[in-house]
C-alpha cells in the first residue's frame, strides 16, 4: 500500500449501531511526545465527557518515546491510544484517524498544536447556527516550539457567518490550518481521506470540500499552530520537496476552479516560483548541486511566466557563473 494514495482513500461510514457521539477529537501523532501534554491539555479542560466526545491519539510508530503510558498518563483513562503496527506516514494515519472516529464532527488535531478556551464550544455554535455548512474553521495564531506567541493573521470575516464564494476564498490562499478546522464525518465519507501529497494535502482537502458545501467560520484566535524544526513537513522544506508539492497543490486546485475564475490562483503561482527559485539558491549555497537548483528553476516556470521570475533566473545563473553564493 503507497504511503501517499494518489486518489481520496475512502472513509467507511460508521456501522449501524455504534455509540455516536457528537465529537471526535482525533489526534494523529509522530514523534511529538514533548508536545502531546499540551494538545492533551486543551481538549481535556473543555472535555463535556464521552457521551459527547470521542478523544483518541493514533501514534504512527513514534519512535521518540512510548506513548501508550504517557497517554495513559495523562488522559487518567478518557484518552483512547491506538499505535500503527509500523510507521505508515502522515496520510496513512490521517485516513487511520479518520475511519477510526465515531463522532458526527471531527476534529484532526495534530499531536504538536493546541487549541485554547471555548474552542470546541464556538465551532459547535457554528454548526447549530448554520446546520447546512460541512465545515466551520476559526482564526488561529502561530507560535514555537516553546509555546511562545509568533504571528495572528488578518480575519477571513469580521464577524462569524458562511463564507460566501468559500471557492475561491480558500483556492487563493491557504488560510486553514488542521488545527482551525472541523468537519462533518459524513463529508469525509463522501470526499474520502487526504491524498496526493504531504505537504499541502489539507489545503486540496479544504477546497475540494468549500466546492461542494458551504463552509462556517469565527474571526476568534481559538487554534494555536505550532512551527518548529521537528514537524511532519520540516525534512520537506529542507530537501525542496516542498516546491514541488505545492506545485502540485496549486494545479490540482486550478483544475477545481471554473474557467472564468482559474486566474484567482495567478498569485499563488506567482508565490510558489519565487519560493522555487528561493529553494534552489539554497541548494546551489549549501550543496552546489547545480542539477537539483535546475530542477526548481524548471518547477519555478511551470508557473509563471513574468519579468520579475526571469529577472530571479538571471541573478541565480549569474551567481553559478561567478562561482559564488
Amino acid at each position: 500500500m503507497s504511503r501517499i494514495p494518489s486518489s481520496p482513500p475512502p472513509v467507511a461510514p460508521v456501522p449501524p449501531g455504534e455509540h455516536r457521539p457528537l465529537w471526535s477529537v482525533m489526534i494523529p501523532a509522530y514523534n511529538c511526545a514533548g508536545f502531546l501534554a499540551e494538545a492533551l491539555g486543551g481538549v481535556l479542560a473543555q472535555d463535556p465527557g464521552p457521551a459527547l466526545m470521542q478523544i483518541e491519539v493514533v501514534d504512527d510508530a513514534s519512535t521518540d518515546a512510548d506513548l501508550e503510558p504517557l497517554v495513559r498518563e495523562l488522559g487518567r483513562g478518557r484518552v483512547g491510544y491506538h499505535r500503527q503496527p509500523r510507521n505508515v506516514g502522515s496520510l496513512r494515519n490521517f485516513e487511520t484517524c479518520l475511519n477510526r472516529a465515531r463522532g458526527r464532527l471531527v476534529h484532526l488535531l495534530h499531536g504538536d498544536d493546541r487549541v485554547r478556551p471555548g474552542f470546541y464550544a464556538r465551532m459547535e455554535g457554528l454548526f447549530q447556527q448554520f446546520p447546512q455548512t460541512g465545515a466551520a474553521f476559526c482564526n488561529y495564531d502561530d507560535i514555537n516550539e516553546s509555546g511562545e506567541y509568533l504571528r495572528s493573521y488578518a480575519p477571513v470575516l469580521e464577524q462569524a457567518g458562511i463564507l460566501n464564494n468559500a471557492l475561491f476564498t480558500i483556492a487563493g490562499q491557504q488560510r486553514i490550518q488542521y488545527v482551525s478546522m472541523v468537519v462533518r464525518r459524513e463529508v469525509y465519507e463522501t470526499i474520502g481521506s487526504f491524498y496526493g501529497v504531504t505537504y499541502g494535502e489539507d489545503w486540496i482537502m479544504w477546497a475540494q470540500i468549500a466546492k461542494r458545501y458551504p463552509i462556517a467560520y469565527s474571526p476568534e484566535p481559538l487554534a494555536e499552530y505550532r512551527k518548529h524544526n521537528g514537524s511532519i513537513s520540516w525534512p520537506k522544506v529542507e530537501d525542496g520537496q516542498t516546491t514541488k508539492d505545492l506545485a502540485y497543490v496549486i494545479n490540482h486546485i486550478t483544475e477545481m476552479l471554473p474557467i472564468e475564475e482559474k486566474h484567482l490562483m495567478a498569485n499563488a503561482k506567482k508565490g510558489c516560483a519565487l519560493y522555487c527559485m528561493a529553494k534552489a539558491n539554497v541548494i546551489w549555497k549549501q550543496s552546489r548541486n547545480l542539477a537539483a537548483a535546475k530542477d526548481q528553476v524548471k518547477l519555478a516556470l511551470s508557473l509563471d511566466r513574468s519579468a520579475n521570475l526571469y529577472y530571479h533566473i538571471s541573478k541565480f545563473y549569474l551567481k553559478v557563473v561567478m562561482g559564488v553564493d
